[in-house]
């Protein structure tokens, strides 16, 4: 029987990441804690461990919500971010995949140009195109709707670039061969780039599935009925309830409640999601 001697430096390391884990699982956890007891035990000092209040608070939350302070149950708000979510997430690998394959495989005038003004796009912050992007929503009366909340959010230039970056270092031979083959382009897209792009298309899913679960700004802003509210809006509304001391406990019920699709999400894709960040070769 041999036993293994760990090195001081591997130990050292291992320590540091333990230490570190710990640093940033903490605050979660205290919010989970303090998610479980009432208002009273969350403002005077909070103990180490879950309190009795867990049922009730979370059934509250989900159920009844809070009417008093105009917020709505959480559930439907988390229905209304997981459907923006997913439709932005699917939205931009569709269009990204397709203007890739478009830029990389056709021949068009200005090809290499139209590439160039998607790219720029991104010196654009959000805040610039903004107000004619919700002027141009508003007069196609889509305010209030699932597809003025996920629509305007599709396009990705990045993602356009990465497609375009993989689709690049596939060979000419094996287009040649797909060609001969009697392929036609979508059917070449779908049954050869899309299976070699799949662990860029799981990182990208995850990137942009969390980008569309924060979204706070463009709801806020597109949003007046309470039936279409996300639940980060949830969150902001119920911390800054006007005339109202805020319900931390139960603001902290809702982070806990937000936080957990995205968890899921990176939890169950995380080995695609880290494929598709560091794989080069295809």
């Amino acid at each position: 029987m041999t036993v293994t001697r760990l090195r001081p430096g591997k130990v050292a390391s291992h320590a540091v990441l333990i230490i570190g884990s710990a640093l940033m699982v903490l605050p979660v956890y205290m919010a989970f804690v303090a998610s479980t007891h009432d208002l009273s035990r969350s403002l005077t000092g909070l103990p180490l461990w879950p309190g009795p209040q867990i049922i009730d608070n979370y059934k509250l939350l989900l159920g009844e919500g809070m009417r008093s302070y105009g917020l709505p149950p959480i559930g439907p708000m988390l229905f209304n971010s997981l459907v923006v979510a997913l439709a932005i997430t699917f939205g931009k690998i569709a269009i990204s995949l397709l203007s890739a394959f478009a830029i990389t495989y056709f021949q068009f005038p200005f090809r290499v140009l139209a590439f160039w003004i998607i790219f720029a796009t991104l010196m654009l912050p959000v805040e610039v195109r903004i107000l004619p992007t919700y002027e141009v929503v508003a007069s196609f009366g889509l305010l209030d709707s699932y597809t003025g909340l996920s629509l305007p959010l599709i396009a990705s230039a990045t993602a356009t670039f990465l497609f375009r970056q993989v689709f690049m270092t596939v060979p000419d031979e094996l287009t040649e061969a797909a060609r001969i083959d009697g392929a036609g382009p979508l059917r070449f897209l779908w049954w050869v780039l899309i299976p070699m792009s799949r662990t860029n298309i799981a990182a990208l899913f995850v990137i942009t599935f969390v980008y569309g679960w924060n979204q706070y700004l463009w709801p806020l802003l597109m949003t007046k009925d309470t039936g279409y509210y996300t639940v980060i809006m949830g969150i902001q509304r119920l911390a800054r309830a006007s005339d109202f001391q805020p319900q931390w406990h139960l603001v902290m019920g809702t982070v806990i409640l937000a936080l957990l699709p995205p968890v899921i999400v990176v939890a169950v894709m995380q080995k695609q999601f880290v494929k598709g960040l560091f794989e080069t070769e295809k």
